[in-house]
């Protein structure tokens, strides 16, 4: 199965605002970064058929389309999970049966093969869902063909997410699926991983390690 990711993604001067006692001025070019990485990943996935990212930011519209990413505006402008109904509904408007994943813009450090190893799992329930390396929050939701998406994304997701009956996905080795980036020790956290180019060029000489 192969599966189309919807990413949200919200104007850059807006994003990853608990970024800036890390980030300072630099969050918006972070913000992008991220999404750059996270797109340019997933389109190299063989369990992704293509990327949808939902976003009224013509930086992040142009910069995402350069990478193979078909862009949605956010018509609902109504927060993140209104957003990533709108990008299913667009999927599914053109392809019904199209399996949908909504997925987190923030993960500069994704791998392919651990994506495809979480997509692979996925396919075997209606939903599913992946939790947030902190265990409380989620990076990926999926539903496959006739399962509504029903996406629950923002604080004590995981919670909502299994209360909505989606299975939760117990998975060793996909920690690069799991860590998301709101913070500095987030951050410091993707780049003791490994981050994509973009996330490498944008932090270099932003944090240390340890």
């Amino acid at each position: 199965m192969q599966w189309t990711l919807v990413i949200p993604l919200k104007p850059l001067v807006r994003a990853k605002s608990r970024l800036a006692p890390a980030a300072g001025g630099l969050r918006p070019g972070l913000a992008l970064a991220f999404a750059q990485d996270t797109v340019a990943a997933a389109g190299a996935c063989r369990a992704v058929r293509d990327v949808v990212v939902v976003t009224d930011d013509a930086r992040a519209a142009r910069e995402l389309t350069a990478l193979g990413a078909r862009v949605v505006p956010d018509s609902p402008r109504a927060g993140l999970n209104a957003a990533l109904s709108h990008g299913a509904a667009s999927v599914r408007s053109l392809r019904p049966a199209a399996p949908v994943v909504a997925m987190n813009a923030d993960l500069p450090a994704l791998r392919p093969v651990e994506l495809a190893r979480v997509l692979t799992a996925a396919a075997a329930f209606p939903r599913a869902f992946l939790p947030d390396a902190a265990g409380i929050g989620t990076t990926l939701l999926c539903a496959a063909p006739g399962a509504e998406l029903l996406p629950a994304f923002g604080t004590a997701s995981r919670a909502r997410h299994t209360a909505s009956g989606a299975a939760e996905l117990f998975l060793d080795g996909v920690d690069s699926v799991r860590q998301d980036v709101d913070t500095g020790d987030d951050l410091r956290v993707a780049l003791a991983l490994g981050v994509g180019p973009y996330t490498a060029k944008a932090t270099t000489g932003l944090l240390t390690v340890d």
